[in-house]
């Protein structure tokens, strides 16, 4: 019997999310673009605040932004890095 509430290797998004909060995250949005900073809060759209934002293109920061809400539908991966 396969039980998944008895296996600890894994976790639902949401707790994965909190073990990232005040950690620096990188975010894919669909149309490509990428946001790295730190997940200050998230909620159970996977809405995300992050701190010290920047935009990268290629890798590099290309622009920063502070502080920015984005909207969960519009994320196509968070990563921690």
């Amino acid at each position: 019997m396969n039980d998944q509430k008895n296996n600890n290797n894994t976790s639902r998004p949401l707790d994965a999310l909190g073990k990232a909060l005040n950690s620096q995250v990188l975010i894919k949005l669909k149309g490509g673009k990428e946001f790295r900073g730190a997940l200050q809060s998230f909620d159970m759209h996977m809405n995300l605040v992050i701190n010290d934002a920047e935009e990268l293109k290629d890798g590099e920061s290309v622009r920063r932004l502070g502080v920015v809400l984005v909207r969960g539908d519009n994320i196509v991966y968070i990563s921690p890095e």
